[in-house]
């Protein structure tokens, strides 16, 4: 009897989950539908262990902070997807990759919410110039991850696929698959045959487990985070229509919201202006804020906003480019100029505030910001650390701008 005992408990304490009552057992299982895996696979344990981890004091700190800072752009993203084939869990995937930063950047040079590079960014119609980034466009870089997922899937069959093709690139999945001479999620993850990178591996994993606790509402409901429950669905972002040139520093101060808030929403524009190449252009602003743009905002005069340089002799675009501290390119492209010629007395609208402008005079000892820069990179080119060069610079983030002007010594 004793011994039954003693077995009895053994079984109970080593049952399945399954075995157990789970309120969010059902939600569970449909989630992993989503992704055509088995729901066998809730029971997988390097992913729930990745799961549990995620849910200590630290892990979910992190986790929910992250969904907290991106609070305006989540319901966009969850509208796309919902507008498109793709699952609505593939939310999770864009956390997986960049923990919902539109400033993410790897050393690979993969950028933005979905982490593009540059190749496929430009392959699935994003830009990427001398005034603009859209891998770090909220709306145009989800429409292109949604693209890009579709294809993935139409060619592989299953979502868990694809995801991995996301991760680790289509021609490598596939000769995975072929020398796994399987599709099947079990076989392709096996730890000890290795068909797939460790990297793509644990990536799937992730982004199960990401989603298992983000739609774990009794998880939520008793974190110091509920509240997220009903904002997620009240705010968001709204595009605005401004003309060529116009500056992110008026518009927040129109708006009467911090330039750095207005600044997050619109990573993609590599400058504090907008492109001058097109008439109009399209920023995101809250959608809190729509009606007040509506009522405030007027459209000044680009020469108000900017420098006017009166050409003497002598003045030709690199020069000019290197006294205001822009490349010689934008000059020329904000002025409509065919070629580089310049004529005596010729006005040229300089796109560097007259505040900055004075600012970055005074800076001596400056590096200026060139495409492709990094803080890493600057900080080993000039010997300091990354902290003492962001101290040095009052910077509260990584993010650096192309004509940025950096003290380094």
């Amino acid at each position: 009897m004793r011994v039954l005992l003693f077995l009895f408990f053994i079984y109970i304490f080593n049952a399945p989950a399954a075995l157990i009552f789970e309120p969010n057992h059902q939600k569970e299982i449909d989630l992993l539908k989503a992704f055509d895996i088995d729901p066998a696979f809730i029971y997988e344990p390097r992913m729930n262990k990745m799961k549990e981890q995620k849910r200590t004091k630290y892990q979910y700190k992190h986790f929910f902070q992250a969904m907290d800072d991106a609070y305006l752009y989540i319901p966009m993203i969850k509208n796309i997807l919902s507008e498109s084939d793709i699952p609505a869990e593939f939310l999770f995937l864009a956390m997986a990759e960049s923990n919902f930063s539109t400033k993410a950047y790897s050393k690979k040079k993969a950028s933005g919410l979905w982490q593009f590079m540059p190749y496929t960014g430009k392959r699935y119609g994003l830009k990427i110039d001398e005034y603009v980034d859209e891998r770090r466009d909220l709306v145009k870089s989800t429409e292109s991850a949604v693209r890009y997922l579709n294809v993935l899937h139409k060619r592989f069959g299953k979502w868990y696929l694809a995801a991995m093709a996301y991760n680790c690139g289509e021609g490598r999945l596939s000769r995975s698959i072929k020398k796994a001479g399987s599709d099947e999620l079990e076989v392709l993850l096996d730890e000890d045959k290795k068909y797939l990178p460790r990297e793509t591996r644990n990536y799937i994993r992730k982004i199960v487990a990401l989603a298992l606790l983000g739609t774990d509402e009794s998880f939520l409901i008793n974190s110091e985070y509920a509240y997220l429950l009903n904002r997620a669905n009240a705010y968001s972002i709204v595009s605005i229509e401004v003309p060529r040139g116009e500056r992110l520093s008026r518009v927040a101060k129109i708006l009467s919201m911090p330039l750095k808030d207005l600044k997050s929403l619109n990573r993609h524009l590599k400058y504090d202006f907008v492109p001058p190449y097109a008439k109009a252009y399209h920023l995101y602003i809250p959608y809190i804020k729509l009606s007040e743009f509506k009522t405030k905002y007027k459209p000044s005069n680009i020469n108000a906003l900017y420098y006017v340089h009166i050409v003497s002799s002598g003045d030709n675009l690199s020069a000019l480019g290197k006294k205001y501290h822009v490349s010689y390119k934008v000059i020329k492209e904000f002025n409509n100029l065919k070629s580089n010629r310049l004529s005596l007395k010729q006005k040229l609208i300089i796109p560097s505030a007259r505040l900055d402008y004075k600012k970055k005079k005074r800076i001596k000892n400056a590096y200026v910001v060139k495409s492709g820069d990094t803080l890493e990179s600057i900080s080993r080119r000039f010997g300091l650390s990354i902290s003492k060069l962001k101290r040095k610079n009052g910077l509260k983030n990584d993010l650096i701008r192309i004509g940025d002007r950096l003290s380094v010594k």
